[in-house]
């Protein structure tokens, strides 16, 4: 061998050894960077599942408060229903004192009668007890309660005559139906006209 081929071949060796050790680094590093390619997506993916989880959770705990508040406000805006309900056969009992006294003579007693049952109404009112209108309406099942009945002649549908004794609702719900007499539709015929 000639003295400076041994060099080239050594000098073509380290060559090709640090080509090769090179192209191994690179592939290396391409096997890396893919594999940290890949977990960065995956991380990707796990951090959406996660924030849709969060959402998910933070829309039922919405949800779950708005049920809270409105069972809360519920609780409190009927909460005095209970004392309503003991408090209507008083208003009653005031009605039959007056109607009494009335027909009795006795007009101061009658006057006394009627102020502490219109102080006790204001009272109840404020709190959202109403009467339910009945006379000279149309019977309607959910306010009124039938009590006497008689067929009419004249109406074209159930109309309320007489009230036997006052309903009332509390914040819109009905807490006692009004007892009616109620004169009954006059009858239709067959084809839904009056009978000649």
């Amino acid at each position: 061998m000639e003295p400076g081929e041994e060099d080239k071949r050594e000098s073509d060796d380290d060559l090709k050894t640090s080509t090769l050790v090179k192209e191994q680094e690179a592939r290396a590093s391409k096997d890396d960077l893919k594999r940290l390619e890949r977990t960065l997506e995956e991380e990707r993916r796990h951090s959406e599942e996660l924030l849709a989880n969060l959402r998910y959770l933070q829309a039922d705990f919405e949800n779950y408060r708005k049920r809270v508040d409105k069972e809360t406000r519920e609780r409190e805006e009927f909460s005095t229903l209970a004392l309503i309900r003991d408090l209507i056969p008083v208003l009653d009992d005031l009605d039959l004192a007056v109607a009494t006294s009335t027909r009795a003579g006795d007009k101061g007693f009658s006057e006394g009668v009627k102020m502490v049952r219109k102080n006790l109404t204001s009272v109840l009112e404020a709190e959202g007890l109403r009467e339910i209108n009945a006379i000279g309406l149309p019977f309607d099942p959910s306010t009124h309660e039938a009590v006497d009945k008689f067929q009419g002649t004249e109406n074209t549908e159930d109309m309320v005559v007489e009230e036997m004794r006052k309903g009332y609702t509390f914040k819109g719900k009905v807490v006692r139906p009004s007892a009616v007499k109620v004169e009954l539709a006059k009858p239709r015929g067959q084809d839904g006209e009056s009978p000649q």
